[in-house]
């Protein structure tokens, strides 16, 4: 059964501009950012764009709005603000004096939706980001972009169609013209230029790591105008996140295998998905900590430049993996990297996923000085708040950790007994390295290594 098309209403910003928005569902409120080209009636006129819309709003709160310039929302800008998506969020998230929700940020929003997040941390309960970007740069690279955007000015009637053709394919009828009409119906050519011009200058990756609520980093693998490693360095540079990499190549959420978008989101957002993204901060945990090679000795070599970029390379690996194996970053200790982990497996994992990310970046970078060390430890850690109101973790089976990362060679992972313990009968290859006295600690330390190397690697 189609639900009745939402009754339009507006918020007014801080600035003085009206914003259009609809309300579909009841629930947790999930507000969706727009995209891009936005016009809340007339999507509600494309099939594709409705049933996407009625399937979020079967559990939750949708909220929809047009930007600024855009759709039904105040048509008539001077400019654009280079706050204007945030603004616009604030907008409709006070006229509707939520205290808790959900963001859907879908590539422009992204850079907006990450500002916002991290301002806002305690209103935003889990942040989406669908084929995003940190930085405008990262998507103007693409050729497709580039060729499109130069039509916008020269033949507005041209572009939309282009649009529409890239959207939903080039053999696309009567689908792809409604798509060319919402484009051309939801705003004029200028302020689609200065919309590009604004977050192609948007930059918020030094952000990333203040982001402390749950995000879920989407996207499709074949989409052509953004490449999957710019997901992959933005679920990396983000604490907790989680990366979903699905099969594809539309940008739309609601085009493709739109289930295995909506049971990614639906599975995130749930209880289970919020338990999940949380860290593992008291009771039992697996603590992995990670530590660069002679990184004193890299300042003195490279300088103080050069070596950050190695730190840099260093954090975005052990990140990538942390993201992609459920780790929670808990600090990072200048040279390296503590985290926590459920279970000893998911740990086990993300130490290899770690080493094989550095492997191939000195085959990629035969030069590079990047050598890294793993220690693990399983045991009942202390949590408690930092002065920043984060959690960090204390206590012995932190400390044992720390002092097996120390006993590590460069490349090698070293773990404790009770991580094999734990991860036995999960085909993990351990070779054992005996009784090892580690300093702090009384007694001498079952120690194992955890070999990690593909089959046939040398």
């Amino acid at each position: 059964m189609t639900a009745m098309e939402p009754r339009i209403q507006y918020a007014k910003t801080e600035d003085g501009v009206s914003i259009a928005y609809w309300t579909l569902g009841e629930g947790p409120p999930l507000v969706l950012l727009p995209e891009g080209f936005c016009h809340t009636q007339l999507e509600w006129q494309i099939p594709e764009i409705r049933g996407w819309y009625e399937r979020l709003a079967q559990t939750r709160q949708l909220i929809r709005y047009d930007s600024r310039g855009f759709g039904l929302s105040q048509r008539e800008v001077a400019d654009l603000p280079a706050d204007w998506l945030r603004l616009d969020l604030e907008a409709v998230v006070g006229r509707l004096e939520l205290e808790r929700f959900a963001l859907f940020a879908p590539v422009h929003a992204g850079p907006a939706a990450i500002m916002y997040t991290v301002e806002h941390q305690e209103r935003v309960s889990h942040l989406v980001l669908w084929c995003a970007y940190a930085r405008g740069t990262d998507l103007g690279r693409s050729s497709e972009v580039q060729a499109t955007r130069a039509m916008i000015d020269k033949d507005w009637n041209t572009y939309a169609e282009a649009q529409a053709r890239l959207v939903y394919g080039w053999s696309a009828g009567k689908e792809a013209q409604r798509f060319a009409a919402l484009i051309r119906e939801s705003a004029t050519p200028e302020i689609v230029l200065m919309g590009l011009r604004v977050v192609s200058e948007a930059d918020v990756t030094g952000l990333l790591s203040e982001v402390r609520s749950p995000t879920l980093v989407l996207h499709r693998r074949q989409t052509s105008f953004l490449s999957v490693d710019v997901a992959r360095s933005l679920a990396s540079r983000i604490p907790q996140a989680i990366l979903a990499v699905l099969e594809g190549a539309s940008g739309m959420p609601f085009l493709g295998d739109t289930q295995a978008v909506l049971d990614a989101i639906s599975d995130f957002l749930d209880e289970a998905g919020e338990e999940a993204a949380a860290p593992a901060t008291g009771g039992f945990a697996t603590i992995l900590f990670t530590d660069m090679e002679s990184s004193t000795a890299l300042t003195e070599r490279l300088g103080d430049a050069k070596a950050q970029e190695v730190r840099r390379t260093h954090n975005d690996i052990v990140r990538s993996a942390l993201a992609a194996n459920g780790g929670s970053e808990i600090k990072h200790t200048g040279d390296g990297i503590m985290a926590s982990f459920a279970t000893a497996s998911s740990a086990l994992d993300c130490a290899i996923g770690i080493q094989r990310g550095v492997a191939a970046h000195r085959e990629e970078h035969p030069d590079s000085p990047l050598g890294v060390y793993v220690g693990l430890n399983a045991g009942e850690p202390i949590a408690e708040d930092d002065p920043d109101g984060r959690v960090d973790l204390f206590g012995t089976s932190v400390n044992l950790a720390k002092r097996i990362c120390d006993h590590a060679e460069p490349g090698q992972i070293v773990a404790a007994d009770v991580v094999r313990q734990l991860a036995a009968g999960k085909q993990f290859l351990f070779a054992d390295l005996g009784e090892t006295e580690l300093r702090g600690f009384e007694d001498p330390v079952k120690l194992w290594e955890l070999r990690w190397q593909a089959e046939g690697s040398p």
